[in-house]
């Protein structure tokens, strides 16, 4: 089922001036669509429509240590709560922690990335507050992490 992901702002990339009222469709794992939600919701009729308040812009890569948790699915949920969708090889050795990643579809970069919003690409969101704190993760399209 197609979802439409609509925020107060929408950034494609970090820095780039927000598209106000804006959507991102996805589908399956996939960016269908970025744009202004009325445009978005009129190309894709019948979609799910979560509505979020804040910036919905591409998720990040968690570039440290992962944070200290009592098991590798807790460890991976703390990085997913904060709004990244991936972590960095170096930090992620273990195969107790690379298996909990691969179950959330949360990514192990050898290197870092500019997080990116495109057609087509992998659907990985991330949502903030005015305050900056995450109010919702889209791993490959699944809503990982929702704090309302």
């Amino acid at each position: 089922m197609l979802t439409i992901h609509a925020a107060d702002e929408v950034r494609t990339t970090p820095g780039a001036d927000p598209l106000k009222d804006g959507a991102v469709a996805v589908d399956g794992n996939r960016v269908a669509a970025v744009g202004p939600l009325t445009e978005v919701a009129e190309r894709f009729p019948g979609a799910r429509i979560r509505r979020w308040p804040g910036v919905l812009g591409p998720g990040l890569v968690h570039e440290g240590p992962l944070p200290d948790a009592p098991t590798p699915r807790e460890r991976v949920h703390a990085v997913l709560k904060g709004g990244a969708v991936a972590v960095l090889a170096e930090y992620a050795t273990s195969p107790d922690l690379r298996s909990a990643a691969a179950r959330n579809d949360v990514a192990v970069l050898t290197r870092t990335r500019i997080p990116t919003i495109v057609d087509g690409e992998r659907a990985d969101l991330a949502v903030f507050d005015e305050d900056g704190a995450c109010i919702a993760t889209v791993c490959a399209g699944r809503l990982v992490h929702r704090r309302r």
